[in-house]
């Protein structure tokens, strides 16, 4: 049974997070989204866009947080990240330019060699964005589930 000073420190982190969530995925975007022109990038904003979940997943518990993100839906864009990173190489190697090299891609839509190398890094930073972020929050699940997801830390 839990004690009132326990109740009310739930409460205090619970609502603490939610009002957090927002903020900090939003900022996990901001650095996904403007990596190729500062720093940061696609696995710094992951870790960011992780570390949100995780937090949500300690608030709240493992079973309350696979209400916002599925184990399903985890693992299906855990998958799209790198398909998303191999997808652009092996475009650019089959329009004839090497691999990852993004100006290649401006024989498919011409917007000029030098726009297609910023949106060629882009998509790449969106991959692997997406694919650290999964990939921390399985992990993170296997570890503190002991790989059951019934209870967590």
């Amino acid at each position: 049974m839990m004690d009132q000073r326990t109740e009310s420190c739930d409460i205090i982190i619970r609502m603490t997070v939610r009002i957090m969530m927002p903020f900090i995925q939003l900022f996990g975007l901001y650095v996904i989204v403007h990596g190729h022109y500062s720093p940061g990038g696609g696995f710094q904003g992951g870790v960011i866009l992780g570390a949100a979940y995780i937090m949500l997943s300690i608030a709240f518990g493992l079973k309350d947080s696979t209400r916002y993100l599925s184990e399903k839906a985890n693992a299906v864009m855990g998958s799209i990240g790198p398909m998303i990173f191999v997808g652009v190489a092996i475009v650019c190697a089959l329009v004839g330019g090497l691999f990852l090299d993004y100006s290649a891609l401006d024989k498919i839509i011409p917007l000029g060699p030098i726009e297609w190398r910023s949106m060629g890094i882009f998509l790449v930073e969106v991959g692997v964005g997406l694919a650290v972020m999964n990939i921390m929050l399985s992990l993170y699940w296997d570890l503190a589930s002991n790989g059951e997801m019934e209870e967590g830390l």
